[in-house]
């Protein structure tokens, strides 16, 4: 099985697409490509046994070619037991290329809010979110910082604060060494808002194509009292609109259903004109281990994929 770095054509791949990446999140599972497809899975050991199996990347599996998927994932079951992964909604897919790949599950999993940057943004935005944007930036300044690279200690010190007063767990609590990698990766753009030359803000975004991904957020308090995150996300639609980008992938709300009944949904909906869908894929490989792991952990009757996981994913 590859796990080497692979020759992209650097002017499209960017953003999740790239290598890095997937290599960002090489704590998690070693990246894994996909030649087909062009995409990027990480493989990891299942707790307590010889196995391994694996996960798209997160937040979001992308690929390049979504036809030929199911022909990677036919070469995989010599290897591992399953794969789960979340797709990207603007992948170029139907339901039935995904289901040629994943003969398991395919369900429909969260609602990410999506806004089209051919409206004006008057018709984009919601009034309170006009509102509170334009009052934010009478006291913040926001630009666009031409070498996120150099952003990591802030961008680091923003993040801890994130970790810590949302209890954040798992891989969104990313290391210092994955937030710097994720700095690195071709296509990202990152916005900054400062008061009286003080960060207290900033937001991530990755550029694929005529896509713009927003990936993360963080604040400090005096950020969170000044409502910066109203300031950057109008800063952020306006620099992509500008660019000719055709949409913004606002990502979903929180937690594993995204019903958007959350503080976060109701954030990303204010900005959004229309959801997409992603979908939770997922595949057994090996049923016979897969179930041997199952009886073991004494999972049959989770209610996830893959079920010896739930606690984990």
């Amino acid at each position: 099985m590859m796990t080497v770095r692979a020759e992209t054509d650097a002017e499209n791949v960017t953003g999740y697409l790239h290598p890095t990446y997937a290599e960002s999140l090489a704590e998690f599972g070693t990246p894994v490509f996909l030649p087909a497809s062009q995409g990027w899975i990480l493989r990891r050991q299942i707790p307590g046994t010889p196995y391994h199996d694996a996960m798209g990347c997160y937040p979001l599996f992308a690929c390049q070619d979504w036809s030929r998927l199911h022909h990677d994932l036919a070469k995989l079951g010599h290897d591992l037991v399953s794969l789960a992964v979340v797709t990207d909604p603007f992948g170029d897919y139907c339901e039935d290329d995904l289901r040629r790949g994943f003969q398991d599950l395919v369900i429909p999993f969260k609602e990410h809010f999506v806004v089209d940057l051919r409206q004006p943004m008057t018709a984009v935005v919601s009034a309170n979110h006009r509102s509170k944007a334009h009052k934010a930036l009478r006291s913040v300044h926001v630009e666009r910082f031409p070498d996120p690279a150099q952003l990591g200690t802030e961008w680091i010190g923003l993040y801890q604060i994130l970790i810590a007063r949302h209890s954040i767990k798992g891989i969104p609590a990313f290391s210092a060494g994955s937030l710097t990698r994720q700095l690195l990766v071709p296509g990202i753009v990152a916005f900054q808002a400062r008061e009286a030359n003080k960060t207290v803000g900033m937001t991530l975004w990755y550029r694929q194509g005529h896509v713009g991904y927003y990936h993360l957020g963080a604040y400090n308090e005096r950020g969170y009292d000044l409502h910066a995150s109203f300031a950057l996300f109008w800063s952020a639609l306006q620099y992509f609109a500008d660019e000719g980008l055709h949409w913004v992938n606002l990502g979903a709300g929180a937690g594993l259903t995204g019903n958007g009944t959350d503080g976060l949904s109701r954030f990303k909906h204010g900005w959004s004109t229309g959801t997409r869908t992603a979908f939770f894929c997922g595949r057994i490989f090996d049923r016979v281990k897969y179930e041997e792991i199952v009886h073991v952990k004494d999972a049959a009757e989770a209610r996830f994929f893959p079920a010896y996981r739930e606690r984990k994913f």
